[in-house]
């Protein structure tokens, strides 16, 4: 487990499953929730914990984008295009992040 978080590269790949992930519950279970039963919890407590993942994991995607001297046409746009397409961010993570 601690070989996860030993460099920032580990850390981003670790941040986009976890804002994949709230963004796939955001859109399909939370939304879905609210617009069609009314039941608005979960939009209320999962929306800001996906808003704070979505900013870190942008931040964290420039900051390890310098780092490793990532082209910005080649591959820096689409870790960040990743994060606003439900699944992207898992799309992510298999062609580009698991082979730096």
């Amino acid at each position: 487990m601690k070989q996860f978080f030993n460099s920032s590269l580990s850390r981003l790949r670790i941040l986009a499953f976890l804002e994949g992930f709230s963004l796939i519950i955001l859109v399909f279970v939370s939304m879905p929730l609210k617009y069609i039963y009314g039941i608005t919890k979960i939009s209320s407590i999962l929306g800001p914990i996906h808003g704070l993942l979505f900013l870190l994991f942008i931040f964290n995607t420039i900051s390890v984008g310098t780092e490793y001297n990532w082209k910005f046409k080649t591959t820096t746009w689409k870790v960040l295009i990743a994060c606003i397409i439900p699944f992207g961010t898992f799309y992510i993570d298999y062609k580009i992040l698991s082979k730096l």
